[in-house]
């Protein structure tokens, strides 16, 4: 959640966010209505109870008439305080709630509005051309399909509708895109983690899904216990009620896991393939970082996830995301778009967001530094995903059914092309 103090310093900064991301902006007054009463209260209550705790030595050194009448000051001083407290309590929990209701104060220059009003940051990459090549490009389930790489019936006969199985080249393609994603997260200086994908509901709180998107979520109501839609989840709580060393720089985390989404109101959207599913794999990475460095993080994200598309010879679009289509973690995000040949237009494969002190608030996790703790910044990053063969398979087609391994993953795959059985 955002920091209090920077609520009641800079109100307008935050009510600028809001209106920016389309939420209400009335939600701030209500913050600070809630803290005045929090603050006069609790002011109130400690020096009430001051005076009682002084009431002991008046009482027994008291007799008589004035004795009896300090007893019943003393029973009504006890009640006010219990009244003060209760009123505390109740204003610092009112307060608590509302500000849990706002997002992340967003960055200067993040767009205004939705979905569609993200800002254009670069365009890489030419689409190609397959009328010129004299041959109309399969969808990738299509292909999948021909070439014995995915298989939809079965894995809806299994568990329903967007689930699947990933069989033979495919299941090999996506292990091969998984293992270059970690090699080249450790020649970046993260470590990997394996990491629980079930967990509290402290923690999915704590790092921010269970706000806005808590309908997205898996729960689990026996064991009050939700499955994650990412790792950024499970490295997020890796270091809550923690204070870290950030002296020798930033703590980068990698970690893959297999990722759960209701796509609770999705309902048409992409029914067809691996695009919009239940249940697919992931390379996440996570820094814990200064909040100075944080942008300077951020920057260095998008660079990673952007060799991995050059490498894999896709086009793609970078873009800004609006301050409207923001997770509420988020102060800014960074997208990495493939084109998908037949779709004809550009799909979200990367995302990369700098969730400043937002998270690490709600988790409790600092560092210390020259003047004591404060709260670090978290950020995270896409480095690969299932959702990256939709776009190899059908920008790496060939006229005869096959389609070409980008050579990166060669090594990792153990052949050159997916030809059809």
């Amino acid at each position: 959640m955002i920091d209090i103090r920077l609520l009641r310093e800079d109100p307008e900064r935050v009510r600028v966010s809001q209106r920016a991301r389309g939420e209400d902006v009335g939600v701030v007054d209500a913050v600070l209505d809630a803290d005045a009463r929090h603050r006069s209260s609790l002011s109130d209550y400690e020096t009430l109870r001051a005076a009682q705790k002084s009431f002991g030595k008046k009482v027994a050194a008291a007799q008589g008439e004035e004795k009896q009448a300090l007893l019943a000051e003393v029973k009504d001083t006890a009640a006010r305080v219990k009244e003060l407290e209760a009123a505390k309590d109740a204003a610092a929990e009112e307060r608590e709630s509302l500000l849990r209701t706002i997002g992340n104060v967003i960055i200067d220059g993040v767009p205004s509005g939705g979905e569609d009003d993200f800002a254009l940051i670069e365009t890489i990459g030419e689409p190609r051309d397959f009328a010129a090549e004299g041959f109309e490009p399969l969808d990738h389930l299509a292909l999948g399909e021909r070439l014995g790489a995915i298989d939809m019936a079965r894995g809806a006969k299994v568990s329903g509708s967007r689930f699947y199985y990933l069989t033979g080249p495919g299941a090999r393609l996506e292990t091969a895109l998984m293992n270059l994603a970690l090699d080249r997260a450790r020649d970046a200086g993260f470590v990997q983690l394996q990491v629980p994908t079930l967990v509290t509901p402290q923690t999915m709180a704590g790092a921010g899904f269970l706000d806005a998107h808590a309908d997205e979520v898996y729960r689990l109501e026996a064991d009050d216990l939700y499955l994650t839609g990412t790792s950024e989840v499970a490295l997020a709580g890796f270091h809550a009620d923690e204070i870290i060393d950030l002296t020798q720089g930033p703590r980068r985390y990698t970690a893959m896991s297999t990722c759960y989404r209701r796509e609770a109101g999705s309902y048409g959207k992409d029914t067809q393939g691996i695009i919009r599913v239940h249940q697919f794999q992931k390379v996440e990475m996570f820094i814990y970082a200064r909040p100075e460095d944080a942008e300077a993080e951020h920057e260095a994200l998008l660079k990673w996830e952007r060799g991995m598309l050059d490498d894999l010879g896709l086009a793609y679009r970078v873009i800004d995301v609006a301050a409207g289509d923001l997770g509420g973690p988020a102060a800014r995000k960074f997208d990495c778009e493939a084109w998908v040949p037949t779709q004809g237009r550009y799909r979200e494969l990367t995302s990369t967001s700098n969730c400043t002190t937002y998270q690490a608030r709600r988790l409790n996790t600092r560092e210390r530094g020259e003047s004591g703790t404060r709260t670090v910044a978290t950020l995270n990053g896409t480095l690969a995903t299932t959702r990256f063969l939709v776009a190899i398979l059908e920008t790496h087609q060939q006229a005869d059914g096959s389609v070409t391994v980008p050579e990166v993953l060669r090594p990792y795959t153990g052949f050159d092309a997916i030809t059809p059985a």
